[in-house]
């Protein structure tokens, strides 16, 4: 209470106060007390879900009528993969970035559920990820984008990138950099290769982080699986190349989320439009990647 008071510059008996008129004019009780502080009921719960809406959406009226203002600026957050911050949603901030320079991004990489977390706390604006992992959310639009599937990759100076016939047993016991056991999207990739009645890939080195799969591959040692539209988005910079295998890793449809019942800022109503015009182009050779 007493940091309330501080950080809203009244008195804490004026804290106080407002709490108790609040709790009486909605006949419930907001907080338990004790001789350690305060809890919030689960009324109290809720008034505060409803505060964080409410809040955030003069937050977004008021970055609209900036931008009403001021068209050529505007604010985003923006949520996705590691796999997709390597090439796929770069490509949509770099072509924003020229086309509106007035442009701030903030970009966070994290799993779909704290994707969901940060969205229901609108936290994001906007989350572009992978739909493998976890059954789609009642309170979240999903769009899909396009559909990414997993492929064997390799430097381009691997000794099995210039092999013309390979089969999965011949590189199953190779030194792989994979996702994590803990993680959900390793659980779904082992379990298409059991559905296929196939071994899995070993795992040398767990990781999702990119720079260091790069990393890893240059040495001409490893191997992992990635999204195909790392290679074509992301990978320009370095050498990688598919290995000629037929992934049992059925496509899995990309997606932009947004939170049901929420206005859009108008900077986030760009953004899908830009991605939805850099999946489309990229159709066509997304598909030719994984052939």
């Amino acid at each position: 209470m007493g940091r309330a008071a501080v950080d809203l510059a009244v008195s804490q008996p004026a804290i106080s106060k407002a709490i108790t008129d609040l709790e009486h004019e909605l006949g419930v009780r907001l907080f338990d007390r004790s001789s350690q502080g305060v809890e919030p009921t689960i009324y109290g719960d809720a008034v505060l879900k409803s505060a964080t809406a409410i809040f955030d959406d003069l937050r977004q009226g008021m970055k609209a009528i900036e931008l009403l203002a001021d068209p050529t600026a505007g604010e985003l957050r923006i949520g996705t993969s590691p796999p997709l911050s390597a090439g796929f949603v770069p490509t949509i901030v770099e072509q924003l970035a020229r086309e509106h320079p007035r442009y701030s991004f903030d970009v966070m990489q994290a799993d779909l559920a704290t994707l969901h977390r940060e969205l229901r706390g609108r936290n994001l604006d906007v989350a572009i990820a992978p739909t493998t992992a976890l059954a789609p959310q009642e309170d979240m639009s999903a769009e899909v984008l396009f559909y990414d599937r997993h492929v064997a990759l390799a430097d381009s100076q691997c000794k099995w990138t210039r092999r013309r016939k390979i089969a999965w047993s011949d590189v199953v016991d190779e030194p792989w950099v994979l996702p994590s056991p803990q993680s959900v999207v390793l659980e779904y990739l082992v379990q298409a290769f059991h559905a296929a009645g196939m071994k899995p890939p070993s795992i040398a080195v767990a990781t999702m982080s990119i720079p260091l799969i790069y990393h890893l591959l240059g040495t001409g040692r490893y191997l992992t699986l990635l999204p195909v539209s790392v290679l074509r988005f992301g990978a320009k910079s370095h050498s990688l190349k598919a290995l000629r295998l037929v992934s049992p890793v059925e496509p899995s449809p990309v997606v932009v989320l947004t939170l049901k019942n929420r206005t859009l800022n108008p900077a986030a109503k760009v953004f899908i439009d830009v991605a939805r015009s850099i999946a489309k182009k990229a159709g066509s050779q997304l598909a030719r990647c994984t052939n």
